[in-house]
C-alpha cells in the first residue's frame, strides 16, 4: 500500500511518517504533532511559515494587518532573486537623481553668473560643456568599476580594497552625507517646481516636502522591485516631456517662431560682481550637481537581474546619454532665449522655458511641470536605494550598527530607509525647504567619493595588469585628475556659502565609524572562546527580590531552586510594619534551604539597596556568578498596565548593565478565564 501524502495537514492534530525497514514486512510509523500551519518540515528541520513569523496576540494581529496594508506581505528569502530589477526599472530607481538634476543644474549655473550681470549668462554654455565632459569621463570610468567590482559597493569598496581603510571610510562618509543631502535637495526642488505652477502653495513647501519624504520611504519599505513599479512611470514621463520640450524649442528656434523673452524687472540684477575666474569656477561648481547620483548604479549592481554587471553597465550608458542630452539641451535653449533665474525662487527656469516654448496655459506645460515636480521628488528614491545598501555593507564590515545589515519583511534594508528619511526631514525643516540654501552643501561629498574611487581603480589596474590594463588605467587616471580638480574647486568656491559644514561633518562621521568598529572589536575580544571549551561549572548565587509571598513569587522561587542550590529570598522593607508583615508570610514557606534576608530602607529606595546587597555578595565570594530572579505580573489588557508600578521592569533596567549578573524574568500572566 502506498503511504499517504506526508506533508503536514493543518486540519488534523497529528502527522504520519512512514519508514521502510530492511525486510519487506518491516515498516515503522511515526506519529508527530503538526504545527497548525506555523511550521513546515524540510528534511530534519522546521521552517517557520508566514503565520509562524507573526505574533498570536490581538495587538500583534492588528499591527500585522496595518503593516501589511502599508508595506505589503512578507517575502521569503528564497524569493530574493525575483525581487531583482530589470534595466528599465533600474534606470528609474538608480538614475532618477542624476536625470532630475537636469531640471535645476542649469539654473544653478545661471544664479552664479547673473551676479556679474545679465550679459554673463552667455557663459552658461561653455560651463555646461565643461560639466558634460566631466560627466562623460565619470560614466566611462564607472562602467569599468562595475566590471571590476560586480558585487557592488561603489566608492567605499574600491577605495578600501586599493587605498586602505581610512580612504574607504572617507568615501563612505562622503557618500552617506551626499545621500542625505540628495533627498533634501531633490524634494525641495520638486516642491519648488510645484509652487512654480501653483504659487499659493509656497508657504506650505516644508509640509509638502516632509509628506513627500514619508511617502517615498514608505514606497521603499515595500521592497526595491515594488518601488521600481511605483516610481518608473513618472521618470519616463519626465524624460519624454523634457526631451519633447527641447525638441519643440529647437524646432521653433530654427523656424523663427519662438517668441522673444522679456524678463520681469525684478529678475534683473541690481548689483554686479566682477566677471573673473573665481566667479566662473563658482558657476562650474554649482552646475556640477548634475553629476550627483551617477555612482548609484555601481553601488547597486547586486540589485540587477542576472547577468548583473553587464546589465548595470548598459544602464550606466543609458543614464549618461540621457543626462547629457537633457542637461545640454536645457542649457542651450535658456542661453539662446536669454531667460534669467527668479531671485525669489517662486518660479524655476524650466517653468519659464516651458511657458515660452509651449505656453503657460497649455496642457503640455502642466504635464511637464507635474512630471518635473514628480521626478525631482522621486530623485530622492536613488538615495533610498543606495544609502541603505551602503549602510548594510558598512554594518557587515562592523563600521555601522548591525541593525543596518538586517533586511526587513520585504527584503529591504528597513533601518537605513527610516534613518535616511529622518535625517533628510531634519535638513529640510532646518533650511526651510530652500534649494539655494541647500545647494552649497551639495556635491562635495559625491566628488570626494568620485576622486577616491577613480584613484583606487588606478591602483587596481596597476596591481592587476590584465588585458588592456593600460587603457583602463588611463581612463580611470583621467577620471581621478578631473574629479580631483572638481572637488578642490567645489570645496574652495562653496566653503564661504556653508560647504565648510560638510568639510567638518565628513571627518566627524569617519571618527564615528572608527569608534563603532573599535567597540565591535572589543566586544568580539571579550566574547571570544578557544576550543576546546568547557561550560562554567560554578553554580550561581540566586537572589529573588520579593515584596510579598503570593502565587507569582512562589513561581519565581521554583525557578530559582531549579537554577541553583543556593537561593536567597530578599525583602526590602520601608518600615517596621512591613518587616513584621513579611516575617509572618515567610514563616509559611516550607523550605529550609532558602536563605531569608530582610533589608530595611528608611529612605524608601528599592533598587539601590538591592545593588548594594549584590555588591556585598561579590565581595564575599569574588568571581562567583549572581542570578537575580524577578517575578513580574503581566496584566490581561494593555490599559491595565497604567494601574501597576512596573517595579520589575525598573529593576531590570538597573541590573542590565551590572557586571557578573544574570537577570531572569518570570512573568505571571493574569487570565480571567
Amino acid at each position: 500500500m502506498k503511504p499517504p501524502d506526508e506533508r503536514p495537514d493543518p486540519t488534523r492534530p497529528y502527522e504520519l511518517t512512514y519508514r521502510q525497514g530492511t525486510r519487506p514486512g518491516d515498516r515503522a510509523v511515526r506519529v508527530l504533532p503538526t504545527y497548525r500551519g506555523r511550521f513546515t518540515r524540510k528534511g530534519g528541520r522546521l521552517v517557520a511559515t508566514e503565520r509562524g513569523s507573526m505574533g498570536t496576540g490581538t495587538t500583534d494581529r492588528v499591527w500585522g494587518v496595518i503593516r501589511h496594508a502599508l508595506v505589503g506581505r512578507p517575502i521569503a528569502t528564497e524569493f530574493e532573486i525575483h525581487e531583482r530589477l530589470t534595466k528599465l526599472k533600474a534606470l528609474a530607481i538608480f538614475s532618477s537623481d542624476a536625470l532630475s538634476s537636469s531640471a535645476y543644474a542649469t539654473e544653478e549655473i545661471m544664479r552664479v553668473l547673473v551676479l556679474a550681470g545679465a550679459g554673463a549668462i552667455v557663459l552658461t554654455m561653455p560651463v555646461s560643456l565643461a560639466i558634460a565632459v566631466v560627466l562623460a569621463i565619470v560614466v566611462l570610468s564607472y562602467r569599468q568599476t562595475i566590471a571590476a567590482y560586480p558585487n557592488g559597493g561603489g566608492s567605499y569598496i574600491v577605495a578600501s580594497d586599493n587605498l586602505g581603510v581610512l580612504p574607504g571610510l572617507v568615501a563612505a562618509a562622503a557618500l552617506l552625507t551626499d545621500y542625505v543631502l540628495t533627498v533634501a535637495v531633490s524634494v525641495a526642488a520638486g516642491v519648488e517646481a510645484m509652487t512654480s505652477a501653483f504659487p499659493e502653495l509656497v508657504d506650505a513647501r516644508v509640509i509638502i516636502g516632509l509628506v513627500a519624504i514619508a511617502l517615498i520611504a514608505l514606497g521603499n519599505l515595500r521592497g526595491i522591485r515594488e518601488s521600481g513599479n511605483i516610481f518608473a512611470a513618472p521618470t519616463y514621463v519626465f524624460i519624454a516631456a523634457l526631451l519633447g520640450l527641447i525638441g519643440i524649442g529647437l524646432y521653433r528656434q530654427a523656424t523663427g517662431t519662438l517668441p522673444p523673452y522679456v524678463p520681469p524687472p525684478e529678475f534683473l540684477p541690481t548689483a554686479a560682481e566682477p566677471l573673473g575666474i573665481l566667479l566662473i569656477l563658482r558657476a562650474f561648481s554649482s552646475g556640477a550637481v548634475a553629476l550627483t547620483g551617477v555612482e548609484a548604479i555601481s553601488n547597486g549592481v547586486p540589485a540587477f537581474t542576472p547577468p548583473e554587471a553587464p546589465n548595470a553597465r548598459t544602464t550606466m550608458a543609458w543614464m549618461g546619454g540621457l543626462l547629457g542630452a537633457l542637461f545640454f539641451g536645457v542649457s542651450y535653449l535658456v542661453t539662446q532665449t536669454g531667460i534669467l533665474p527668479d531671485p525669489s525662487e517662486h518660479e524655476s527656469v524650466i517653468s519659464q522655458l516651458s511657458r515660452l516654448v509651449v505656453g503657460g496655459d497649455s496642457a503640455y506645460y502642466f504635464v511637464l511641470q507635474a512630471a518635473t515636480a514628480l521626478i525631482l521628488v522621486l530623485a530622492a528614491n536613488t538615495s533610498f536605494a543606495d544609502f541603505p545598501r551602503l549602510a548594510s555593507i558598512l554594518a557587515r564590515d562592523r563600521f555601522m550598527p548591525h541593525q543596518f545589515a538586517a533586511r526587513g519583511e520585504r527584503l529591504a534594508f528597513s533601518s537605513g530607509i527610516v534613518v535616511l528619511a529622518g535625517l533628510a526631514g531634519i535638513l529640510l525643516v532646518h533650511f526651510a525647504g530652500s534649494v539655494s540654501a541647500l545647494i552649497p552643501l551639495y556635491a562635495i561629498g559625491v566628488f570626494t567619493a568620485f576622486t577616491l574611487s577613480e584613484t583606487g581603480m588606478v591602483v587596481h589596474w596597476w596591481r592587476l595588469r590584465g588585458p588592456a590594463w593600460r587603457r583602463s588605467l588611463a581612463v580611470n587616471g583621467l577620471g581621478a585628475i578631473v574629479t580631483g580638480i572638481t572637488t578642490v574647486v567645489i570645496a574652495v568656491t562653496k566653503a564661504p556659502s556653508g560647504a565648510w559644514l560638510v568639510l567638518i561633518l565628513i571627518p566627524a562621521i569617519v571618527a564615528a565609524l572608527y569608534g563603532i568598529h573599535r567597540h565591535y572589536r572589543q566586544v568580539e575580544d571579550a566574547l571570544y572562546v578557544s576550543a576546546p571549551t568547557r561550560l562554567e561549572a560554578l553554580s550561581p548565587i540566586v537572589v529573588v527580590p520579593i515584596g510579598r509571598v503570593d502565587r507569582a513569587t512562589l513561581r519565581a522561587l521554583a525557578v530559582a531552586r531549579a537554577l541553583s542550590p543556593e537561593v536567597v529570598v530578599l525583602h526590602i522593607a520601608t518600615d517596621e510594619a512591613d518587616v513584621a508583615r513579611f516575617e509572618t508570610q515567610i514563616r509559611n514557606l516550607q523550605d529550609d534551604a532558602i536563605r531569608r534576608v530582610i533589608i530595611e530602607s528608611p529612605y524608601r529606595a528599592l533598587g539601590n539597596p538591592l545593588l548594594a546587597y549584590l555588591d556585598t555578595l561579590d565581595r564575599e565570594d569574588p568571581g562567583r556568578p549572581i542570578a537575580v530572579v524577578l517575578s513580574e505580573y503581566v496584566p490581561a489588557h494593555w490599559w491595565e498596565w497604567l494601574l501597576h508600578n512596573h517595579l520589575a521592569l525598573r529593576l531590570k533596567l538597573q541590573l542590565f548593565f551590572r557586571p557578573n549578573t544574570t537577570v531572569v524574568d518570570v512573568p505571571f500572566r493574569f487570565d480571567r478565564d
